[in-house]
């Protein structure tokens, strides 16, 4: 009860990835869910504000009542949400992001190692076999013997 040791579990990184993922996808769900009802909820709201209230009823604007125009693209917006979370996700979710992270790094190494190559064919390095050679510091011409090669 009062021991200095802490009674941690050790989750491995692939199940945390699970669970982070799982709690991800549970809360975009609920979070449509949620949406769906505050949409239905509206929606009953404004065709009663209208029809039976009488709110603005002669404002109907391409012939239709307001409320109509409201409700519709409400239901645009609720649609691109569903979309959003039952199709995308499952075409862009954590899978194909982690394929497209891959590919990319593969890509970058391969470029890496391409560039790599390049120089050490341009700029090879000294070989550590036979020593290097010495370069003799240059001669210089000396002014009283100008006749004289430089080599000698």
């Amino acid at each position: 009860m009062f021991s200095k040791k802490k009674n941690t579990s050790k989750i491995d990184y692939e199940q945390q990835e699970l669970y982070e993922n799982a709690r991800r996808r549970a809360k975009q769900k609920k979070r449509l869910f949620q949406h769906f009802v505050f949409f239905l909820i509206g929606s009953v709201f404004l065709i009663v504000l209208n029809v039976v209230i009488g709110y603005k009823e002669d404002v109907k604007p391409f012939g239709q009542n307001w409320f109509v125009w409201i409700v519709l693209l409400w239901a645009l917006i609720f649609i691109v949400h569903f979309f959003n979370v039952y199709i995308v996700n499952s075409f862009m979710g954590r899978d194909w992001e982690a394929k497209e992270i891959d590919k990319l790094v593969k890509k970058q190494k391969e470029k890496i190692a391409q560039l790599q190559e390049k120089v050490e064919r341009e700029h090879p390095l000294p070989n550590k076999d036979r020593p290097a050679e010495r370069l003799e510091p240059s001669k210089k011409i000396r002014p009283e013997d100008p006749d004289r090669p430089i080599n000698s």
